[in-house]
């Protein structure tokens, strides 16, 4: 039995690892402000401080320790140095979610991203008021972050474990990027993409995260470095729409729509929020052979995603972001003529 402290912990990875180590025995922490409220049980104790203060945080802490801190919060070079001054002495071993977004802003590197391409050149800032703005400054922030924790490591032996992920499929995903395509499909109404081909997908499914710390908490592996955590092929939007409609028994109606059109009257990304440039698509051979991950097929975990949607998205209400606009969708997809 291991004491495992989860930074964040109210939903999506950090709500599904909590669950898993408590059936695998752990004692569970979680660490947060508040705000959101959670669905864990009694039995997980609760932490309340600001991430970004320093003095909450201690407060909260004092002077425990943890035999594992799993890190979902962290996306700055600034709170990773928070994060090694807190816990640098105090934990065998710091779990740190990054992203795949630190390969999509690098320069001449091919699809799909192996972790050897993290190191060279990176893209330069593109301006401020481009829509590629904010997903470049997050990729770049997710790589100050991991080149703090590099350091600690080399330097003084902070025991940190990266997990860099792509988009993560999740019943919980507050975004509800999946839920939004299951909806347009389930109403049976034009499902718009752009007119191009698109990137390739290849996600990764959030209990096969938490099943991964779990495993490392358990095993106690002394695990380092930065791994790919994704599934092992892609599928092209097509296909990946599709195989919701053929789980949900929906002939899919999907309606291809130019692009610009799409940018002009503001659908995009809310209509097809994996139509971007900014997805990222990784190589998980390290992960399978050095952290025996074992990984669910699209196909059985979008099966659960629909029967989620269906039992607890729409019979509690909840409309994924976006859908609001469905009508603005059904025009473009039938313009008047």
């Amino acid at each position: 039995m291991a004491d495992i402290l989860i930074l964040g912990g109210t939903r999506n990875l950090g709500h599904f690892t909590a669950l898993s180590l408590l059936d695998a025995g752990h004692n569970v922490t979680v660490l947060n402000r508040g705000v959101t409220s959670d669905a864990l049980p009694a039995n997980v104790e609760r932490l309340r401080a600001d991430r970004r203060d320093t003095g909450t945080m201690r407060a909260a802490l004092d002077t425990r320790s943890f035999d594992v801190v799993f890190d979902t919060t962290t996306y700055t070079g600034t709170e990773a140095r928070q994060a090694v001054e807190l816990f640098g002495g105090s934990t065998d071993l710091y779990v740190f979610v990054s992203s795949g977004q630190v390969y999509l802003v690098r320069e001449g590197v091919s699809r799909p991203f192996r972790e050897a391409d993290y190191d060279g050149p990176v893209m330069p800032e593109p301006p401020r008021e481009s829509a590629d703005y904010e997903d470049w400054k997050y990729g770049m922030e997710k790589r100050d972050a991991e080149d703090v924790f590099t350091t600690a490591s080399q330097s003084a032996g902070f025991p940190v474990l990266t997990l860099r992920l792509p988009m993560v499929a999740s019943e919980m995903d507050h975004r509800g990027r999946i839920q939004c395509y299951i909806a347009r499909v389930l109403d049976r109404g034009p499902l718009l993409l752009p007119e191009e081909t698109g990137l390739p997908l290849r996600h990764v499914y959030a209990k096969d995260v938490a099943a991964l710390v779990t495993s490392v908490a358990s095993r106690q592996m002394r695990a380092r470095g930065a791994y790919n955590i994704s599934y092992g092929s892609s599928m092209s939007l097509e296909e990946f729409v599709t195989t919701i409609a053929r789980i949900a028994g929906v002939d899919p109606h999907i309606v291809r729509v130019p692009r610009t059109q799409l940018e002009r009257e503001s659908l995009l990304p809310s209509c097809s929020p994996f139509s971007g440039k900014w997805m990222s698509e990784l190589d998980n051979t390290r992960s399978i052979a050095e952290l025996g991950v074992h990984y669910t097929s699209p196909d059985v975990y979008l099966r659960a995603l629909v029967e989620d949607y269906i039992t607890r998205w729409e019979r509690g209400g909840s409309v994924p972001p976006g859908l609001e606009r469905r009508q603005a969708e059904v025009l473009a997809a039938y313009p008047k003529t």
